[in-house]
């Protein structure tokens, strides 16, 4: 009997958007590019996202959606997938995490829970 493992590696970097962001309205916006990796044994296609997008106010959004920027990646073992999206809060720091929803190719669905990172403007955290 052979043993399969559904593994999802995710990395997240991000980047304020200066330019698209205004902060007299209270608004503040980030790139962030998401990287992940099947580390696992077998293939498997991402279904949908939740994230939680938290500014520094406490005030939570709740994002769900089907795959991600329009698209249902599929990852044999070893292949990985990029993209880039973006998030807007209304102060300067907040975090985001998450998770993602697959169905590996022996039909098991499972979740890669996406770590908590931050969202800041370039020197506001030490």
């Amino acid at each position: 009997m052979s043993s399969r493992t559904r593994e999802l590696t995710v990395q997240v970097k991000t980047l304020y958007l200066g330019e698209e962001s205004r902060p007299d309205a209270k608004r503040y916006v980030f790139a962030y590019t998401v990287t992940m990796q099947n580390t696992g044994t077998i293939a498997a296609r991402l279904l949908g996202r939740r994230w939680l997008i938290t500014d520094a106010n406490g005030k939570v959004i709740e994002v769900v959606g089907e795959g991600v920027v329009g698209e249902h990646p599929y990852l044999r073992p070893g292949e990985a997938f990029q993209y880039t999206s973006s998030a807007m809060i209304e102060t300067p720091v907040g975090t985001m995490q998450g998770s993602y929803q697959l169905v590996a190719d022996d039909g098991v669905p499972f979740e890669a829970p996406i770590a908590p990172f931050s969202l800041a403007i370039p020197r506001t955290l030490h």
